[in-house]
């Protein structure tokens, strides 16, 4: 089913990879409820939500695109979520019926070829740029969750305190995983993620002060007929949250798409078989979360952690999806280890280190290929956003190649998604 042997993988190393990547991306069921509840979403609706959409769009990776690529809500857009919540003072059913309106024209889109079109017409050098920019990204963002780089008055970001058992955990848990890879020990990531959670219980870091085991609260619907949901929108003038909720997941799925499956060695040539499929995941996931109580699902960075430890079709996914539905009834062993960010972001400043190296494929002799894929790399890390690391590139790309005489190499559709990219900065927030 799952062609192990084509992809150059076995049943053992998918399995191992599903772990890797599942506990780099399993904060989120907890992170999302207590991001959530400042909009006044309760905290066991949006945990069941987070579940159940990580499940839904993870399956479906797995068994319909074979993929390992997990999907789950996005960081970012459920911040922006409260602020539409609170800014706009809505009920946050009304403001979920918005998310669910945006995953029907999503899930639409996804049936069409545009954005197959849009991950073929992304040019090389941007797609070099996308994989470096997500390294850097994921890299900034373990330093950044263990306190080894912290926010500066003066310099936007400096070290932070290595002395703090944070840091210094996320330090050794480094040094054991890179160990662990100089020594070519299969598995090292996800190994060096237990090591360093063995630490972390035995110095006190790491505590199960609530057990382990609970039983899961019942799912609710948040609304149960979708033909209300269009209202709320109508009615409510829910237009450009609409908007912005579509453009920054279609454009944040499609460059993690790319950035993961070229680690992966899944593109031929500029583009992705079965890409149909893979984009019709994080749709289906995110009209149906909202219906629970989620904000837009994406496809994770966190997925290049089981790509690198050789996880290559969607058996690694079914394992990160098993995983999830057993963490419902585990909330209070995955909150604990989920709140010890130093067992999980060794992997990801690894892994960060290993697509940099996507930089090689750019043509950095070639201004107006080279700058605009530079600017994706630099923008991602510093932005936190995918999206906007896009937007940057693609606004650049056309201006430059119209500017150097080179605007027979543009085709139309470069051009609309310029033109989309821009209203999103200039004028939706974001």
């Amino acid at each position: 089913m799952f062609q192990l042997k084509a992809n150059g993988t076995d049943v053992k190393t998918e399995v191992i990879s599903g772990f890797t990547t599942f506990l780099t991306m399993v904060y989120i069921v907890v992170v999302n409820p207590a991001i959530l509840s400042a909009a006044g979403v309760p905290f066991n609706t949006v945990f069941m939500a987070t579940i159940i959409s990580a499940v839904i769009g993870t399956l479906w990776m797995a068994i319909f695109a074979n993929y390992p690529i997990a999907i789950a809500p996005g960081l970012g857009m459920n911040a922006y979520f409260v602020t539409v919540v609170t800014t706009e003072k809505l009920d946050y059913s009304v403001a979920f019926a918005a998310v669910f309106v945006a995953g029907i024209i999503f899930l639409l889109l996804s049936l069409t070829p545009l954005r197959e079109k849009i991950i073929e017409a992304i040019p090389h050098n941007l797609k070099a740029g996308i994989t470096a920019g997500i390294g850097l990204f994921i890299a900034f963002l373990g330093f950044r969750m263990t306190g080894i780089i912290v926010s500066n008055d003066s310099n936007l970001v400096g070290l932070g305190d290595l002395h703090s058992p944070e840091a210094l955990l996320a330090i050794v848990g480094l040094l054991i995983t890179l160990i662990l890879l100089a020594l070519n020990v299969k598995g090292a990531l996800f190994i060096g993620m237990i090591a360093t959670g063995i630490i972390a219980f035995f110095t006190g870091e790491l505590k199960f002060t609530d057990g382990i085991v609970k039983l899961p609260p019942m799912p609710e619907f948040v609304f149960t007929n979708p033909l209300h949901a269009f209202g709320d929108v109508i009615s409510y003038g829910l237009y450009a949250v609409v908007l912005s909720f579509l453009l920054i997941t279609i454009f944040d799925t499609t460059g993690t798409m790319i950035g993961v499956a070229k680690k992966a060695g899944l593109m031929k040539g500029e583009s992705l078989p079965n890409a149909k499929q893979a984009l019709m995941a994080d749709a289906v996931a995110t009209s149906v979360g909202s219906m629970f109580g989620t904000t837009p699902t994406s496809a994770y960075i966190e997925s290049s952690a089981g790509v690198a430890t050789g996880g290559r079709t969607g058996l690694t996914t079914l394992t990160v999806a098993i995983l999830f539905m057993i963490s419902a009834f585990f909330a209070p062993l995955v909150g604990a280890v989920s709140g010890i960010s130093a067992i999980t972001a060794p992997a990801l400043i690894v892994v960060g280190s290993m697509m940099i190296g996507a930089v090689k494929e750019i043509d950095w002799d070639t201004l107006d290929e080279a700058f605009p894929a530079f600017l994706v790399i630099l923008a991602m890390p510093l932005t936190s956003s995918i999206a906007i690391g896009l937007a940057f590139g693609f606004i650049s790309y056309p201006i430059l190649k119209v500017f150097t005489g080179k605007w027979r190499e543009l085709n139309w559709f470069l051009i609309v998604i310029a033109i989309l990219f821009f209203i999103l900065v200039a004028f939706l927030p974001h």
